[in-house]
């Protein structure tokens, strides 16, 4: 029986992404609806729901994570970039699997919109 996640569903094939990078860990992506020039998602294949879901024993997988977006900025020529994680609803999290968002190829405001 496959998950419902939608990005489990990714990971297995189930439905179509333009796939970055593939591992035995992690898989990244580029966002099917991008918010920058460059604009992937890095997640774990471990399911887990998002930053508050994080134990100690992904720490090493977490790390991983984040090494792959800023190294998949850097070949895809985005090295000054924005990564970003939202933890719930009212942060912005529509995906309840874990992912960082990488962003980069124009300048960037802060605060967010």
């Amino acid at each position: 029986m496959s998950s419902p996640c939608l990005f489990c569903k990714i990971i297995a094939g189930e439905i179509p992404a333009k796939k970055l990078f593939e591992d035995e860990d992690v898989f990244a992506f580029w966002d099917i609806s991008p918010q920058a020039p460059t604009h992937f998602l890095v997640i774990p294949k471990k399911h887990l729901s998002g930053p508050g879901a994080i134990l100690n024993e992904d720490e090493a997988l977490i790390g991983k994570v984040v090494r792959i977006g800023a190294q998949l900025a850097r070949e895809n020529g985005a090295e000054q970039c924005r990564l970003v994680m939202n933890n719930g609803a009212e942060a912005g999290q529509t995906v309840f699997h874990l992912h960082l968002h990488v962003l980069g190829g124009r300048p960037m405001s802060w605060p967010p919109g």
